[in-house]
């Protein structure tokens, strides 16, 4: 009974964290595929994508506050001042608490 307490115990470690138990390469550097994704996404511009997506905006601030929020959480800005959401669908997939799209 014991026995089956611990494996059930490391199982759920593991689907929990899987961090943890990520394999090494032999220079003890992680394999992990995200990390070359991970700081390609970090280069994006949310400042000027956000100036250039709010500019004909009514309400600029507002406009550039939602589009960053949105642009940190996708790490993308469609291009031109409206639509084009088929470049970036995370971006397009955000929404408020009352179903409206929250990304400008």
């Amino acid at each position: 009974m014991n026995s089956r307490l611990v494996v059930v115990s490391v199982l759920l470690m593991m689907m929990v964290s899987p961090l943890v138990f990520s394999p090494v390469e032999a220079d003890g550097v992680v394999a992990n595929n995200n990390t070359q994704h991970a700081s390609l996404l970090d280069k994006t511009d949310c400042g000027g994508a956000c100036t250039a997506r709010c500019r004909l905006s009514s309400r600029p601030r507002l406009c550039k506050r939602a589009c960053g929020t949105c642009c940190q959480r996708c790490s993308c800005v469609p291009p031109g001042t409206a639509g084009n959401y088929d470049v970036c669908p995370c971006y397009a997939s955000l929404t408020t608490h009352g179903g409206r799209r929250k990304c400008p």
